[in-house]
């Protein structure tokens, strides 16, 4: 995985942006919806958090308070530097944060949980718990044109093709799967669902 987005890096933020590869795909009500996303994440309470699997910091820039920002991948984290320059950013390990347990008043994650297989889910829900008291899950909703659980190839513009694991939520199955919370988006493309400990 680390090696996909390392090579994923340059182009990540066009998936969002619908440019290149992702101009003219039909998405409708996507722009709306990501609008709809990001006020979600900038109307959270301020908070000290740590976005996991932060990535380019797309999403991460909409936070308030004192945030943090941890990936695997430190050409995601050159793009997310320019970004985010008043955030601490860190390379490493989703699955063993480099943290004291109640680092953080929040963990928040986008795009990451919906990667993991069981085994991995377990392991990083066992180190956000450790870390805060919240947990925020931002991933895809379920599309009718897509398998809810899989390998994925994913084609990059330089050619290179790589295989990710990839599931889509409905909301309440989310929540349910975190132990409970409340859905804060129930999106055609996006569901978020913020969970207490």
């Amino acid at each position: 995985m680390k090696a996909y987005y390392d090579a994923r890096a340059p182009e990540y933020d066009d998936w969002y942006s619908g440019l290149d590869r992702f101009d003219g795909v039909p998405r409708p009500r996507w722009e709306d919806e990501l609008r709809d996303l990001e006020q979600k994440l900038a109307q959270l309470p301020p908070r000290r958090t740590l976005d996991v699997a932060c990535g380019t910091g797309f999403l991460t820039r909409h936070l308030r308070g004192e945030i943090a920002g941890l990936d695997q991948s430190a050409r995601m984290l050159e793009i997310a530097r320019a970004r985010l320059p008043t955030a601490t950013l860190i390379e490493g390990d989703a699955f063993e944060l480099p943290f004291a347990d109640d680092s953080f008043e929040r963990v928040l994650t986008g795009h990451f949980y919906g990667h993991l297989e069981s085994e991995d889910r377990r392991r990083f829900l066992r180190e956000a718990r450790r870390l805060a008291p919240e947990l925020v899950v931002v991933d895809a909703a379920v599309q009718p044109d897509r398998e809810r659980e899989g390998r994925q190839e994913r084609i990059l513009g330089d050619g290179s093709r790589w295989e990710v694991y990839k599931r889509y939520f409905e909301p309440e199955e989310l929540a349910d799967e975190l132990g409970g919370g409340e859905i804060l988006l129930a999106g055609t493309w996006f569901v978020v669902v913020r969970s207490p400990a």
